[in-house]
């Protein structure tokens, strides 16, 4: 979530001094329509975030892997986002949480390996 709201700043402070004309430029004539400058959290389409992205079945090992995909997942989506601007400040936020999502894909990556170790330890016994 906080990379969410992390995210959502960053939206706050490119268009809370936009003007009218520029936000017709940018093609968001229907998001002012309806929210005006107010920050709702969507994805780039418009689909509004619910926490039913977030993927759980209670099997450590497959949550696990569903944890690894989704930080590579969001990973690919600040590359991406990287590419669409050229604002220096924007592009520093956007590596921090792209760096931030590198490290959390280690942190599952080991959490995973000492399940599996646990796992074959306790067959054995």
């Amino acid at each position: 979530m906080a990379h969410v709201e992390m995210i959502q700043t960053m939206i706050l402070m490119l268009t809370k001094k936009a003007t009218i004309e520029e936000i017709k430029e940018a093609d968001m004539g229907g998001y002012y329509a309806i929210r005006d400058k107010a920050i709702y959290p969507a994805d780039s389409v418009g689909n509004p975030w619910t926490a039913a992205y977030i993927q759980s079945i209670g099997d450590v090992v497959a949550d696990l892997h569903e944890d690894l995909a989704a930080e590579q997942k969001a990973r690919a989506v600040y590359e991406h986002l990287l590419t669409l601007t050229d604002d220096p400040l924007l592009k520093d936020g956007l590596r921090f949480l792209r760096e931030r999502e590198v490290v959390h894909f280690q942190r599952f990556g080991e959490a995973l390996r000492n399940v599996e170790e646990y796992d074959i330890r306790k067959k054995q016994f």
